[in-house]
């Protein structure tokens, strides 16, 4: 599997966990943007941000076009 349907695939499965999570809990803003150590939307955010960032750097690079 190349990095990119790595990161992907990485993607949909924190995706998926996510929204498993908001139905069962629902998700305020402050467990969204700042959940405390240990819980599971711990750095989700942060995470997902760096995952979307590579992805569309890696697409940039593919195509030869700049940010």
């Amino acid at each position: 599997m190349s990095e990119k349907q790595e990161l992907i695939k990485e993607m949909l499965e924190m995706q998926k966990k996510f929204i498993a999570y908001e139905h069962q809990h629902g998700v305020s803003q402050e467990e969204y943007f700042v959940a405390g150590e240990g819980h599971e939307l711990h750095n989700y955010r942060q995470r997902y941000n760096e995952l979307a960032i590579k992805l569309v750097n890696m697409a940039h690079a593919e195509k030869g076009s700049h940010r």
